[in-house]
């Protein structure tokens, strides 16, 4: 593993080693809480107390107040949202933009699937992108191609 490979898993926020295939979206790798409060902070373009998050999160799901800061603080721990004091209060933020995050989630799913059989992950994968998302086939393809180019490139 390269050095900077290992950088990288050293800074990275912290995920559940399960994937919980019944939940949605950002649950299957965080709690389902964690992921309403995490979608809540994005929703935001500057840190916010945990006061007003809670005040958001209220309007789509109820939650008492010290939940929403025990939430808030585990997702701090877990290294996603950042913690400052202003004016006496924290202020939470997140440290990935939600596309970041998508994309780093993602992988670390991948990486967990991978481990059952590389051969059958990969044709169930496509096997599923072409019933569900025929479009994203191409897509997919010229991923491939792009990254065997790229391998190439490096290997001379």
């Amino acid at each position: 593993m390269t050095s900077r490979r290992k950088a990288q898993r050293l800074s990275a926020p912290r995920l559940q080693d399960t994937v919980r295939l019944s939940a949605e979206g950002l649950a299957k790798v965080l709690g389902d809480l964690e992921a309403r409060v995490l979608r809540t902070v994005w929703r935001f373009d500057r840190p916010q107390p945990a006061r007003v998050i809670h005040m958001r999160l209220l309007e789509e799901h109820t939650v008492s107040h010290l939940t929403t800061i025990t939430v808030l603080n585990k997702l701090v721990a877990k290294g996603i949202l950042s913690r400052t004091s202003w004016d006496g209060l924290f202020h939470y933020s997140a440290l990935l933009r939600e596309d970041q995050f998508m994309k780093m989630a993602s992988r670390h799913v991948v990486e967990g699937i991978l481990s059952l059989q590389p051969d059958a992950v990969t044709a169930s994968f496509v096997d599923v992108l072409a019933e569900h998302r025929p479009e994203q086939l191409e897509e997919l393809a010229r991923l491939v191609r792009r990254r065997i180019r790229e391998q190439g490139t490096k290997e001379e």
